[in-house]
């Protein structure tokens, strides 16, 4: 064999790179092993919910870990966020995680399409198109332009109310057919299918899941997701569903609402049937509560067993010169809101507090003394502002303007988000601002239609279009909202059809069934060889665990994901590389009858194999190219190390092998 110097340095580079590869993988299960230790040591198994704490122990152990040093191999330094991104892959089948169906809604994108028609046959071809989908295995949009042809009278997709408006005005005419409006309209809500998938794409890239997996399925607008090592499914769920309708309202002084919840709540006496339950609340809470808002320290209650519908509600007053209105218990909420917007109490409000809207605050978990100064009890209050709206009902600035959103924190340490604006919301904000200070007022950040903070503004107007979010947030929740501000918001609602929870358990017996069976077909493999060729079977042994050494370390080096296929596909490799070891020494064996010499049967025999090992090989790499190329998920990964195996088994039995025997 020519250039054998150039093959053992290539083979030793080789190798040492697959070792320090695997290292860290090596190094991220030791730490791991060491926080699950730890979390066990600290929470004992006749806790209750052991298991989500010991998960939320190990978390912290791990996240204490992310800027400090990890793993010294002399020559590098690394933290754990480092060992971890270096460190192999594993799939959702062998890591456990999330697995989530999502489907984009194309009757929202339809509707915004319309701008938002109120076009009668529009609107129950929307209707009846739903009812179709339940025995249909059409697409929405299909079902749709069924339902609406059944039903559209002289109205068309084209007409003025419908499509042919400001929005679709350089794509839709008002002469079109509806057969020349459909391919339009599919491409529309392709375009807007293909927006929150990049959109989904963007928030789970920062979710800090390595290695996630996000498809299309076909064109039904469904989008798989999954999340190998995803542990917290409600937070996954609520990054993906949310729609992040930021926007930034003026806001009332709470004060300013204090004779209108009086008046509201005498009003609501005559509506509301009050034949409830008595004693609910403190008849002096009742009178503090109307004093403190009305700030009317002589306000009458009327008689001591009358029940107050809206006032009777109210767990704490707003406080003075702030925007909140007053706080209520989480599960009045619904009742609250219904009240205040029933049209005979709305029609009390002042004539500048026409277009007032009313929207609630974080829910706040508060100690509270029982009866008789009992045990403390927990009780959910939330705050409900008065937000200065108009006609439209459409924000002075939204959150459309945001150009980049960051997780940071307040000068108190606790979590936030600030955002960058773009020139024409920084102006816009810059005026916000400089009225509220001004006027001593509050600017409310809403988003979702919850206000996360109402703040002040005290040093003038805030030029530049910088800003910030703060309130209750836990460190997850702000990096969360500040990766879907950053991505964008979703162009329609999209609702989980699915979502399976892989646990850790599951995760584990599929690995171990894996490992099981690489390793005893590896044995297998090695004993064989070892009885049928003898000293050249060691040889052959040899280079097939240095050929499993260099699979992995290609694998990790370059990101890719191990899965249960992808085991498979080493397992097959395996075979591969013994088949041209048994190519080989045949050949040579041939040679030796033929009465050659060990040398030049050796030579002979490795220079005869070579074509066919080429064949097959070349063969079966194509078809693993195609599987790659074309499959998806499962397919792709045993693809993927198949491609790998037949790579490196080409190189072990060819030069490794030679190498050895010579």
């Amino acid at each position: 064999m020519q250039n054998k110097g150039l093959v053992k340095l290539f083979a030793l580079l080789f190798g040492l790179v697959s070792v320090y590869q695997l290292s860290f993988s090596f190094k991220a299960n030791q730490i791991e092993d060491n926080a699950k230790q730890f979390a066990i040591e600290k929470i004992a198994d006749t806790e209750a919910d052991y298991d989500a704490k010991r998960a939320l122990v190990q978390a912290t152990y791990l996240d204490s870990l992310k800027n400090e040093e990890a793993f010294n191999i002399g020559i590098a330094k690394f933290n754990y966020d480092e060992v971890k991104e270096k460190a192999m892959n594993l799939g959702l089948d062998l890591k456990g995680g999330i697995n989530v169906i999502l489907q984009i809604s194309v009757k929202d994108i339809l509707v915004g399409l319309a701008n938002g028609s109120k076009d009668p046959v529009f609107r129950k071809a929307l209707s009846d198109a739903e009812e179709l989908q339940k025995d249909s295995q059409n697409t929405y949009l299909e079902d749709f332009f069924v339902a609406f042809e059944a039903i559209e009278g002289d109205t068309k997709l084209a007409s003025p109310d419908v499509f042919a408006n400001r929005t679709l005005s350089e794509e839709v005419t008002f002469n079109m057919s509806n057969d020349e409006v459909k391919p339009v309209l599919s491409a529309k809500i392709d375009e807007s299918i293909v927006s929150a998938f990049e959109v989904l794409r963007k928030r789970i890239d920062k979710f800090g899941v390595t290695q996630p997996n996000i498809q299309r399925i076909g064109n039904s607008g469904r989008i798989l997701v999954e999340l190998p090592g995803a542990k917290e499914i409600e937070r996954v769920k609520g990054l993906l569903q949310s729609t992040a309708q930021l926007e930034f309202w003026d806001a009332f002084k709470g004060e300013e609402f204090g004779a209108f919840i009086f008046q509201a709540n005498e009003v609501l006496k005559e509506l509301v049937d009050t034949d409830v339950e008595a004693g609910s609340v403190p008849i002096e809470s009742t009178e503090d509560a109307i004093s403190d808002i009305i700030g009317d320290s002589d306000a009458e209650t009327g008689d001591e067993t009358e029940l107050n519908p809206l006032i009777d509600l109210i767990r704490a007053p707003g406080y003075s010169g702030g925007p909140v209105i007053a706080s209520f218990e989480q599960k009045d909420k619904q009742v609250v809101t219904d009240y205040l917007n029933n049209p005979q109490v709305r029609a009390l409000l002042a004539p500048e507090q026409r277009y007032a809207k009313f929207v609630w605050g974080i829910p706040q978990v508060q100690q509270t003394l029982g009866d008789n100064n009992s045990e403390p009890q927990s009780i959910e209050l939330i705050e409900l502002y008065a937000l200065k709206g108009n006609r439209d009902n459409t924000p002075p600035l939204s959150g459309a303007v945001i150009t980049d959103a960051r997780q940071s924190y307040q000068q108190n340490g606790s979590p936030s988000v600030s955002m960058q604006m773009n020139l024409k919301g920084a102006k816009v904000w810059e005026e916000m601002t400089g009225n509220a200070f001004n006027t001593a007022g509050q600017i409310a950040i809403v988003l979702d239609e919850i206000v996360y903070s109402a703040p002040g503004v005290t040093t003038g107007p805030i030029a530049g279009g910088n800003s910030e979010i703060s309130g209750t947030f836990t460190l997850n929740e702000a990096v969360d909202l500040a990766n879907v501000l950053r991505a964008g918001k979703l162009p329609a609602s999209a609702d989980i059809v699915q979502a399976e929870e892989v646990g850790p358990s599951l995760g584990q017996e599929a690995i171990d069934s894996g490992m099981k069976s690489f390793l005893i077909a590896l044995a297998l493999v090695l004993l064989w060889m070892l009885f049928y060729y003898g000293k050249a079977g060691i040889y052959s042994n040899i280079a097939l665990l240095f050929n499993i050494v260099l699979i992995f370390g290609i694998l990790s080096g370059l990101g890719a994901v191990l899965t249960l296929p992808g085991i498979a596909g080493i397992v097959l490799t395996i075979g591969i590389a013994v088949d041209a070891n048994v190519l080989i020494y045949e050949r040579i064996r041939e040679e030796l009858f033929k009465g050659k010499g060990y040398k030049e049967s050796v030579k002979d025999g490795f220079s005869n194999a070579l074509s066919s090992i080429l064949d097959a090989n070349i063969t079966t790499g194509l078809t693993a190219l195609i599987l790659y190329v074309f499959g998806s998920g499962p397919i792709k990964g045993f693809a993927t190390t198949l491609l790998i195996g037949i790579l490196t088994s080409l190189f072990t039995a060819i030069f490794i092998s030679r190498l050895l025997i010579d």
